[in-house]
């Protein structure tokens, strides 16, 4: 029970940061679909059995969000802060960075047949973020380089080999691992 707790409480907290409970307006299916891409994210780890891939999720999301909010305090009050609507907080995109940190996961681990969709999708909700006036093609970009960096950090291939060298005070070595 506990194991969706953090997945299911993330998913709630997007889709209130997403705005979609709100009346219909022009960015609303954006919004859905920028909650729809991480979901999938998590639940095709979880239809895999993917343990280690639920936690590279709850990282990469999680991490995401993070550099989000430090990049956004650092830009807001300059002029990369304002949106061509004229609000505030435009660099980077959230609404792109999480999309991008949903699809970037599923590139990442489970490779460009899950991937490619992902970002095509998470492509729409930057288009519709400018298409609406909340942001320039620059906030886009930056919240779509800010996810897939975060998402390279965290995040290995399903079903991946390492071979690392491993030096002690008295041997040397190698160690192998597998992720299944």
């Amino acid at each position: 029970m506990f194991r969706f707790m953090i997945p299911a409480a993330m998913l709630v907290l997007f889709s209130l940061y997403s705005g979609t409970a709100s009346a219909y307006k022009p960015e609303t299916p954006g919004d859905v679909v920028m909650v729809l891409i991480p979901a999938a994210g998590y639940f095709i780890a979880h239809s895999k059995d993917d343990d280690e891939g639920e936690g590279q999720w709850v990282r990469t999301i999680a991490g995401g969000v993070v550099a989000h909010g430090i990049a956004a305090v650092a830009f807001n009050y300059t002029s990369w802060g304002e949106r061509p609507n004229g609000g505030r907080h435009a660099f980077p995109s959230g609404h792109t960075a999480l999309a991008f940190s949903g699809a970037s996961f599923l590139q990442d681990r489970y490779g460009w047949h899950y991937g490619v969709p992902a970002y095509l999708a998470a492509s729409y909700v930057g288009y519709v973020r400018v298409d609406t006036a909340h942001h320039k093609w620059r906030d886009i970009i930056g919240g779509a380089v800010l996810a897939i960096g975060v998402s390279k950090l965290f995040v290995t291939p399903h079903g991946a080999t390492h071979i690392a060298p491993v030096i002690g005070p008295d041997w040397l070595g190698l160690r192998w691992e597998r992720s299944f």
